[in-house]
C-alpha cells in the first residue's frame, strides 16, 4: 500500500510527495479564502464548495484552516466562525444545522505515544463524526475518533476526548455530560430568560413552514 492508501484506511503512514501534493491543492484554496474580500458573499462560498469534499449551503466566516477539504462533509445550513482549524487526515463529517463558533479546533491527525515510533515520522488519522443540529462553543478541541451525538451542545473551551451521547449538554476537560435536554429548553434562550413572546410568534411561523419541532422530540 503506498502512504496515502495506508492515510485513507486508519493506518500509520508518512507524509510523503504524493500526500504533500494533496495538502497543496488545499493550501492553494485556503490561501484564496482567507484573503478575499470579505463581503464578496458568493464568491466565498463558491470557494467553499470547491475546498469542501460535500458542503449544502455552508457559511465559513475567513479564516479557516484545514490540510486537505476533500475530507470534510459538512450537511445543510451549516456554520463556521472565524478561526477554525480542521485537521482532516481523517475524515470529518459535519451534519445539518450545525453551529460551530470561533477558534474550535477539529484534529483527526495524531501521533504515537513512544518518542521511538514518533520520531519515525509515521502518524495516523482517525476519523471524527458530529451529528444533526450540533452547536460548538468557542474554543472547543475535538480529538480523534471522537462521535458526537444529534442535537449536542458542546460549552465553550471544552476539549473533546470520548464520545458525547445524543440530546445533551457537555463541558470541561476533558469534557463530560452536564445533563440531558428538555422540552423546558424551548422556553428559554439564555440561562433563566424566557422566549418572548414576539420570538415566539415567529419561531411557530417558522415551524409551520420548514422547521416543525415534532421532528425534534427530546430523548427520554
Amino acid at each position: 500500500m503506498n502512504n496515502k492508501e495506508r492515510r485513507d484506511s486508519e493506518m500509520l503512514y508518512i507524509t510523503d510527495k504524493a500526500v504533500m501534493e494533496e495538502q497543496a491543492v488545499a493550501r492553494r484554496l485556503t490561501q484564496k479564502l482567507n484573503t478575499m474580500d470579505r463581503a464578496d458573499f458568493e464568491g466565498l462560498q463558491a470557494v467553499v464548495k470547491e475546498l469542501l469534499g460535500k458542503s449544502e449551503d455552508v457559511w465559513i466566516n475567513p479564516p479557516f484552516y484545514c490540510d486537505y477539504g476533500k475530507n470534510i462533509e459538512i450537511g445543510k445550513h451549516g456554520f463556521i466562525n472565524y478561526n477554525c482549524v480542521i485537521i482532516d487526515v481523517g475524515k470529518v463529517r459535519i451534519g445539518d444545522y450545525c453551529q460551530i463558533a470561533p477558534n474550535v479546533a477539529i484534529y483527526t491527525a495524531g501521533h504515537p505515544v513512544h518518542p521511538a515510533l514518533r520520531n519515525t515520522a509515521y502518524e495516523y488519522g482517525i476519523d471524527v463524526t458530529i451529528g444533526d443540529n450540533v452547536w460548538i462553543g468557542g474554543n472547543t478541541v475535538i480529538l480523534p475518533g471522537v462521535h458526537i451525538g444529534d442535537n449536542v451542545v458542546i460549552g465553550a473551551g471544552s476539549v473533546v476526548t470520548k464520545d458525547i451521547p445524543a440530546w445533551t449538554i457537555a463541558a470541561g476537560n476533558p469534557c463530560r455530560v452536564i445533563r440531558k435536554i428538555t422540552e423546558e429548553d424551548r422556553n428559554t434562550y439564555f440561562k433563566d430568560r424566557p422566549v418572548d413572546e414576539e420570538a415566539r410568534r415567529h419561531m411557530e411561523q417558522m415551524w409551520e413552514t420548514e422547521n416543525d419541532p415534532s421532528k425534534y422530540p427530546c430523548a427520554d
